[in-house]
């Protein structure tokens, strides 16, 4: 039996997203042996995180500075934006480095059996963002679920009458993926967005 406080660290850690109860007692052993090298220098992280975690005036990402990394980087292009329901959406995104452009992150999607209204989330912030001027597109980059679509047709309802661009992330078929093994929402979503070839 492993005492009251290891089980508690054990416990805090299971209750992460792709942790469990037996990932957790692996992941605490390991600390445990290497309490020098690698307990340390995690308990520093996560306090300092803890300390200075902050949301972004502007996006709503979360970050350790204000307004954070993306929105304070010169070099990112300012007229345009992309709308993401959450912050690991930004950052997967981001991670890609495909756009360029800024972010907005709503804090999740509109669901009537959640009971998730507009006004639960970020978009009267970004109806602002874009009234202010100097936006030329908005890119709806909500998950291909019915409430995130839901989420982008409503956003979009709202800017129609702005003067910017509104496009969304393609959806469909995923590079490698065989047709026999996609459900027929990816499917049908495919079909309607085809093209031609080039």
């Amino acid at each position: 039996m492993a005492s009251q406080e290891i089980e508690a660290l054990s416990s805090a850690l299971a209750r992460l997203p792709g942790l469990g109860p037996r990932s957790a007692r692996r992941a605490v052993l390991w600390l445990v042996k290497r309490r020098d090298t690698a307990l340390g220098p995690l308990l520093d992280a996560l306090t300092a995180v803890r300390d200075r975690l902050v949301e972004c005036e502007i996006c709503s990402n979360v970050d350790t500075r204000q307004p954070c990394g993306i929105c304070a980087d010169p070099r990112r292009d300012q007229r345009s934006i992309c709308v993401v329901e959450d912050v690991s959406d930004l950052w997967a995104l981001d991670r890609a480095k495909l756009f360029t452009g800024r972010y907005h992150v709503l804090g999740g999607k509109l669901s009537a059996m959640d009971g998730v209204r507009p006004e639960d989330l970020t978009i009267g912030a970004l109806l602002d963002r874009v009234a202010e001027g100097g936006i030329d597109e908005v890119v709806l980059a909500m998950n291909a679920t019915l409430e995130g679509q839901t989420t982008a047709h409503y956003i979009a309802e709202r800017l129609e009458n702005y003067p910017v661009r509104i496009t969304q992330l393609a959806h469909g078929l995923p590079v490698g993926g065989e047709l026999d093994y996609l459900d027929e929402g990816t499917l049908a979503q495919a079909l309607r967005a085809r093209r031609p070839v080039d």
